[in-house]
């Protein structure tokens, strides 16, 4: 495999994999690039989502793809926002500040912070793969009574990891990719290229 569409116009998750996949000397291209606009994700959960989404950049571009479908899962509301984390104060337009605005009026009151990240991975070889290959990761947490921090995105400023003392937001990439729900899900779809 010689080149890579990423199906998502995410900047972060576009500088992410950018990072992860350097390594392996495959060229990595943005669907923006080739003027693919973004699948619909209509689905309820996750897998459903990516599947979707990696589907229509390797149909349109005639190249293996590459897509994700992530969130953060509050066990406080029931896992929410989950598959609408990236929509969660709404569409019109979608900011990173409005859905955590939300989350932080959500989590008012609330005892229970837990919260994890969940990331599953879908990679195409071709439109019509039978067998695309699955990988998905998971990073435990909990919510912050309020936001700190610059790096990241999403909700990377209210992830607080008390085993670090620290937010998502106030880690260094490489320290990030190396625990992250991305990261995770990343090397477990390296570890599966390798025997595919």
């Amino acid at each position: 495999m010689q080149k890579l569409v990423i199906a998502s116009n995410n900047p972060g998750k576009l500088r992410e994999f950018q990072f992860l996949l350097q390594p392996l000397g495959i060229e990595v291209l943005t669907q923006a690039q080739l003027g693919i606009a973004e699948a619909a994700e209509p689905h309820y959960t996750f897998i459903e989502n990516a599947l979707a989404k990696a589907r229509h950049v390797s149909c349109l571009s005639g190249l293996p793809a590459l897509a994700d479908d992530s969130g953060i899962c509050v066990e406080a509301l029931g896992g929410a926002p989950g598959v609408l984390s990236a929509r969660y104060a709404g569409d019109d337009p979608k900011s990173d500040r409005r859905n955590n605005e939300k989350l932080l009026q959500e989590m008012q009151g609330v005892a229970d912070r837990r919260a994890h990240y969940y990331c599953v991975l879908v990679l195409l070889h071709h439109a019509g793969d039978p067998q695309p290959l699955i990988a998905e990761g998971e990073w435990h947490g909990e919510i912050a009574h309020e936001e700190r921090g610059d790096g990241g995105f999403g909700y990377d400023p209210l992830f607080w990891l008390p085993e670090l003392g620290k937010m998502s937001a106030e880690l260094e990439h490489v320290q990030k990719h190396a625990i992250s729900h991305r990261g995770k899900a990343l090397r477990a779809l390296l570890e599966k290229l390798k025997i595919s």
